[in-house]
C-alpha cells in the first residue's frame, strides 16, 4: 500500500511535468531573454521567496553566482532570503511584510530583475517586493501556481508570469525547481554557445 502511494506521487509529478511543458515553455523562454538582457547590461538579478521557495531562490542565486553545469563566469544575483541580520531587523522594526521590499529599495537598480517565488501568488513580502520592483523600473519574472493569486494583478506587460497549472504545493514547488534549471540551462546556453 505505502509503495503504491509512493509510486502514484511520481506519476502525478511527471503528468504535471508533460502539461505543464506546452503551459510553460514560452514564458521560461520569455523569463530567459529577461534575465539575458539584465545580465548583459551589467545589471543583477534579486530573487525571493517563503520557505521552500526561499529555498529556491537560495539555490538559483548559488546556480548563478557559481555555476549551474558549465564553467563560466560568475554572474550577479541575490537571494534576499540569506541574510538573518536584515531579515530579523526589518522584520522587528517594519513588518515582515517588508523584509523583501526594503531589501529591493536599497540594493535594485533600474534594469535589474526580481524573480518572485510564491506558489500561492498570494505572499504579501513578495507582493510588497513586485511593487518595490516596478518602483526601480525592474523587470519581474514571477513564479506561481494555481490561478496566480494577487501577484497575477500586480504584472506589468513587460513582466513575465511561469504559473504552474495546479492546486498541490508539492508540485507546483516540483516545477519551480525545473523552470528554474531551465532557465539556469538556457542562460549557460546563451552565454557558452553548444556543448561540443
Amino acid at each position: 500500500m505505502m509503495e503504491q502511494r509512493i509510486q502514484q506521487q511520481f506519476f502525478d509529478s511527471a503528468d504535471l511535468m508533460y502539461a505543464a511543458a506546452d503551459v510553460l515553455s514560452k514564458p521560461i523562454a520569455d523569463a530567459v531573454e529577461a534575465v539575458m538582457g539584465c545580465i548583459t547590461a551589467g545589471g543583477k538579478l534579486m530573487v525571493c521567496g517563503n520557505g521552500g521557495s526561499a529555498s529556491d531562490a537560495q539555490h538559483f542565486a548559488a546556480e548563478f553566482v557559481g555555476r549551474f553545469e558549465r564553467e563560466r563566469p560568475g554572474l550577479a544575483a541575490l537571494a534576499l532570503s540569506t541574510d538573518t541580520a536584515i531579515l530579523t531587523a526589518i522584520g522587528n522594526d517594519y513588518d515582515f511584510s517588508s523584509i523583501f521590499s526594503k531589501q529591493v529599495q536599497a540594493l535594485g537598480t533600474p534594469g535589474d530583475v526580481l524573480i518572485a517565488i510564491s506558489t500561492s501568488g498570494n505572499s504579501a513580502n513578495v507582493l510588497a517586493a513586485v511593487e518595490a520592483a516596478h518602483a526601480k523600473d525592474m523587470t519581474v519574472v514571477a513564479l506561481t501556481g494555481r490561478a496566480g493569486g494577487k501577484l497575477r494583478a500586480l504584472l506589468m506587460d513587460t513582466d513575465v508570469h511561469i504559473c504552474v497549472p495546479h492546486d498541490r504545493t508539492a508540485r507546483i514547488q516540483e516545477i519551480h525547481g525545473l523552470a528554474l534549471h531551465c532557465l539556469c540551462d538556457a542562460v549557460d546556453q546563451q552565454l557558452l554557445g553548444e556543448q561540443e
